[in-house]
Protein backbone atom coordinates (compact mmCIF):
# COMPACT_ATOMS: atom_id res chain seq x y z
CA UNK A 1 0.00 0.00 0.00
CA UNK A 2 2.84 2.64 1.12
CA UNK A 3 4.58 1.24 -2.44
CA UNK A 4 1.37 2.29 -4.34
CA UNK A 5 0.88 5.42 -2.75
CA UNK A 6 4.58 6.34 -3.45
CA UNK A 7 4.09 5.53 -6.95
CA UNK A 8 0.73 7.61 -7.39
CA UNK A 9 2.50 10.54 -5.87
CA UNK A 10 5.13 10.56 -8.49
CA UNK A 11 3.69 11.96 -11.12
CA UNK A 12 2.44 14.28 -9.00
CA UNK A 13 6.19 15.64 -7.96
CA UNK A 14 7.05 15.94 -11.87
CA UNK A 15 4.28 18.05 -12.31
CA UNK A 16 5.10 20.05 -9.36
CA UNK A 17 8.93 20.31 -10.43
CA UNK A 18 7.88 21.09 -13.95
CA UNK A 19 6.05 23.95 -12.35
CA UNK A 20 9.39 25.12 -10.69
CA UNK A 21 10.92 25.10 -13.51
CA UNK A 22 8.75 27.10 -15.35
CA UNK A 23 8.44 29.17 -12.75
CA UNK A 24 11.75 30.09 -12.79
CA UNK A 25 11.93 30.54 -16.71
CA UNK A 26 9.36 33.03 -16.27
CA UNK A 27 11.51 35.07 -13.70
CA UNK A 28 14.69 34.84 -16.01
CA UNK A 29 12.60 36.12 -18.84
CA UNK A 30 11.63 39.36 -16.72
CA UNK A 31 15.15 39.80 -15.73
CA UNK A 32 16.04 39.62 -19.47
CA UNK A 33 13.33 41.95 -20.04
CA UNK A 34 14.68 44.42 -17.71
CA UNK A 35 18.47 44.30 -19.57
CA UNK A 36 16.76 44.74 -22.83
CA UNK A 37 14.69 47.93 -21.94
CA UNK A 38 17.15 49.52 -19.94
CA UNK A 39 19.69 48.95 -23.56
CA UNK A 40 16.80 50.45 -25.82
CA UNK A 41 16.87 53.68 -23.32
CA UNK A 42 20.76 53.50 -23.00
CA UNK A 43 20.87 53.54 -26.84
CA UNK A 44 18.11 56.14 -27.41
CA UNK A 45 19.59 58.66 -25.21
CA UNK A 46 23.26 57.90 -26.93
CA UNK A 47 21.51 58.51 -30.35
CA UNK A 48 19.92 61.77 -29.38
CA UNK A 49 23.00 62.93 -27.22
CA UNK A 50 25.39 65.95 -28.40
CA UNK A 51 27.72 64.84 -30.61
CA UNK A 52 31.69 64.30 -29.34
CA UNK A 53 34.83 63.64 -31.42
CA UNK A 54 36.31 60.72 -31.62
CA UNK A 55 39.92 61.72 -30.04
CA UNK A 56 37.69 62.16 -26.85
CA UNK A 57 37.23 58.48 -26.36
CA UNK A 58 38.69 56.19 -24.29
CA UNK A 59 41.12 53.59 -24.47
CA UNK A 60 40.30 49.95 -24.90
CA UNK A 61 36.64 48.38 -25.47
CA UNK A 62 34.49 50.71 -27.04
CA UNK A 63 31.28 48.19 -26.81
CA UNK A 64 29.30 50.66 -24.06
CA UNK A 65 29.74 53.66 -26.68
CA UNK A 66 27.88 51.87 -29.44
CA UNK A 67 25.61 54.24 -30.86
CA UNK A 68 26.88 57.15 -30.03
CA UNK A 69 26.52 60.03 -31.74
CA UNK A 70 30.01 61.47 -33.03
CA UNK A 71 31.15 64.33 -35.14
CA UNK A 72 34.77 64.99 -36.50
CA UNK A 73 35.80 67.25 -39.39
CA UNK A 74 39.11 65.99 -41.91
CA UNK A 75 39.92 65.11 -44.83
CA UNK A 76 39.37 61.62 -46.46
CA UNK A 77 41.82 59.39 -47.68
CA UNK A 78 40.58 57.83 -51.11
CA UNK A 79 43.11 55.32 -51.26
CA UNK A 80 41.19 53.44 -48.79
CA UNK A 81 38.09 53.37 -50.24
CA UNK A 82 36.52 49.77 -49.98
CA UNK A 83 33.13 48.56 -50.77
CA UNK A 84 31.36 45.71 -48.38
CA UNK A 85 28.63 43.85 -49.43
CA UNK A 86 25.88 44.16 -47.59
CA UNK A 87 21.74 44.98 -47.30
CA UNK A 88 20.12 47.85 -46.10
CA UNK A 89 16.71 49.53 -45.87
CA UNK A 90 16.70 50.49 -49.89
CA UNK A 91 17.98 46.73 -50.98
CA UNK A 92 21.23 45.33 -51.93
CA UNK A 93 24.33 46.81 -52.75
CA UNK A 94 27.84 47.96 -50.80
CA UNK A 95 28.68 50.00 -47.60
CA UNK A 96 31.41 52.83 -48.96
CA UNK A 97 34.23 52.51 -45.84
CA UNK A 98 36.65 55.49 -46.16
CA UNK A 99 39.19 56.50 -44.31
CA UNK A 100 38.98 60.21 -42.43
CA UNK A 101 42.02 62.11 -41.09
CA UNK A 102 40.50 64.16 -38.77
CA UNK A 103 41.70 67.68 -37.78
CA UNK A 104 42.81 66.49 -34.30
CA UNK A 105 45.22 64.20 -36.07
CA UNK A 106 42.98 60.82 -35.37
CA UNK A 107 41.99 58.75 -38.38
CA UNK A 108 39.00 57.26 -38.39
CA UNK A 109 36.67 54.71 -41.02
CA UNK A 110 33.65 56.56 -42.02
CA UNK A 111 30.61 54.43 -43.63
CA UNK A 112 29.66 57.42 -46.01
CA UNK A 113 26.74 55.40 -46.91
CA UNK A 114 25.26 52.76 -48.97
CA UNK A 115 25.90 52.05 -52.96
CA UNK A 116 23.71 50.35 -55.42
CA UNK A 117 24.11 47.03 -56.54
CA UNK A 118 26.74 47.04 -59.91
CA UNK A 119 28.85 49.63 -58.19
CA UNK A 120 32.92 49.30 -58.48
CA UNK A 121 35.79 50.44 -55.67
CA UNK A 122 37.59 52.75 -58.62
CA UNK A 123 34.44 54.72 -59.61
CA UNK A 124 33.84 55.12 -55.74
CA UNK A 125 37.37 56.20 -54.80
CA UNK A 126 37.41 58.38 -57.77
CA UNK A 127 34.60 60.41 -56.32
CA UNK A 128 35.33 60.60 -52.98
CA UNK A 129 35.81 64.38 -51.94
CA UNK A 130 38.67 65.97 -51.45
CA UNK A 131 38.27 68.38 -49.69
CA UNK A 132 37.58 69.54 -46.19
CA UNK A 133 34.21 68.16 -45.19
CA UNK A 134 32.46 67.24 -41.42
CA UNK A 135 31.13 63.77 -40.82
CA UNK A 136 28.47 63.59 -38.14
CA UNK A 137 27.07 59.86 -37.58
CA UNK A 138 26.89 56.77 -35.02
CA UNK A 139 30.03 54.89 -33.45
CA UNK A 140 29.91 51.36 -34.49
CA UNK A 141 32.08 48.56 -33.33
CA UNK A 142 34.27 46.76 -35.78
CA UNK A 143 33.06 43.65 -37.15
CA UNK A 144 35.87 41.38 -37.41
CA UNK A 145 36.49 38.00 -39.68
CA UNK A 146 32.81 38.51 -41.85
CA UNK A 147 28.98 37.61 -41.00
CA UNK A 148 27.99 34.32 -39.67
CA UNK A 149 26.87 33.30 -43.26
CA UNK A 150 30.10 34.95 -45.23
CA UNK A 151 33.79 35.41 -44.05
CA UNK A 152 36.12 38.16 -45.41
CA UNK A 153 38.32 37.42 -48.50
CA UNK A 154 41.16 39.61 -48.01
CA UNK A 155 43.42 38.34 -50.03
CA UNK A 156 40.57 38.96 -53.43
CA UNK A 157 38.99 41.73 -51.65
CA UNK A 158 35.63 40.64 -51.03
CA UNK A 159 34.53 41.96 -47.32
CA UNK A 160 30.93 40.78 -46.23
CA UNK A 161 31.62 43.17 -42.60
CA UNK A 162 33.18 45.89 -41.68
CA UNK A 163 36.49 44.39 -40.18
CA UNK A 164 38.25 47.85 -39.72
CA UNK A 165 41.56 46.88 -38.81
CA UNK A 166 41.84 43.94 -42.01
CA UNK A 167 40.45 46.83 -44.43
CA UNK A 168 43.28 49.05 -43.21
CA UNK A 169 45.59 46.53 -43.51
CA UNK A 170 44.74 45.56 -46.87
CA UNK A 171 44.38 49.22 -47.80
CA UNK A 172 48.21 50.30 -46.35
CA UNK A 173 45.74 52.83 -43.89
CA UNK A 174 46.50 53.28 -40.24
CA UNK A 175 42.80 54.28 -38.61
CA UNK A 176 41.41 53.05 -34.95
CA UNK A 177 40.59 49.71 -35.53
CA UNK A 178 37.70 49.67 -33.31
CA UNK A 179 35.58 50.98 -34.43
CA UNK A 180 34.04 52.76 -37.80
CA UNK A 181 31.21 56.11 -38.22
CA UNK A 182 28.14 55.47 -39.44
CA UNK A 183 27.48 58.50 -41.09
CA UNK A 184 23.86 60.82 -41.13
CA UNK A 185 25.25 63.74 -42.60
CA UNK A 186 28.51 64.75 -44.67
CA UNK A 187 29.17 68.57 -44.63
CA UNK A 188 29.66 70.06 -47.67
CA UNK A 189 26.24 67.53 -49.40
CA UNK A 190 27.94 65.51 -51.74
CA UNK A 191 26.43 64.84 -55.21
CA UNK A 192 23.27 63.02 -56.07
CA UNK A 193 25.07 59.44 -57.09
CA UNK A 194 27.09 59.28 -53.60
CA UNK A 195 26.53 56.42 -50.89
CA UNK A 196 23.14 57.55 -49.33
CA UNK A 197 23.56 58.07 -45.44
CA UNK A 198 21.40 57.62 -42.83
CA UNK A 199 21.06 54.35 -43.14
CA UNK A 200 21.47 52.56 -39.66
CA UNK A 201 19.06 49.93 -38.33
CA UNK A 202 18.51 50.47 -34.51
CA UNK A 203 16.34 47.40 -33.16
CA UNK A 204 16.46 45.38 -30.66
CA UNK A 205 13.83 42.16 -30.59
CA UNK A 206 12.47 42.41 -27.51
CA UNK A 207 9.99 39.25 -26.80
CA UNK A 208 10.96 38.56 -23.44
CA UNK A 209 7.68 39.72 -21.73
CA UNK A 210 5.86 37.24 -24.35
CA UNK A 211 8.12 35.01 -23.23
CA UNK A 212 7.66 35.65 -19.95
CA UNK A 213 3.76 35.09 -20.19
CA UNK A 214 4.27 31.98 -21.62
CA UNK A 215 6.27 30.21 -19.11
CA UNK A 216 4.28 31.52 -16.47
CA UNK A 217 0.85 29.87 -18.30
CA UNK A 218 2.73 26.64 -18.10
CA UNK A 219 3.38 26.94 -14.81
CA UNK A 220 -0.23 27.64 -13.91
CA UNK A 221 -1.47 24.61 -16.18
CA UNK A 222 1.51 22.12 -14.22
CA UNK A 223 -0.08 23.17 -10.81
CA UNK A 224 -3.74 22.78 -12.06
CA UNK A 225 -2.71 19.67 -13.31
CA UNK A 226 -0.95 18.95 -9.86
CA UNK A 227 -3.97 19.79 -8.17
CA UNK A 228 -6.52 17.52 -10.72
CA UNK A 229 -4.44 14.59 -10.13
CA UNK A 230 -4.07 14.88 -6.41
CA UNK A 231 -7.75 15.38 -6.38
CA UNK A 232 -8.38 12.42 -8.16
CA UNK A 233 -5.66 9.66 -6.95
Amino acid sequence: MIGARRRSVGPALVLLVLAALFAALGVWQLYRLGGKLRLIAETDAAVHAAPIDPAVLPKGDLALFAYRRLAMTGHFQPQGTTLVTGTSGIGTGYWELVPLAGDDGMTVMINRGFLPEGSHGDTARAKVPTGTVRIEGLLRPTEPRGTWLRANHPERDRWYSRDVAAIAARRGVRVDPRLFIDAWTETPAPGGDAPVPGLTVIAFPNNHLGYALTWFAMCAMAIAGTVVYMRRR
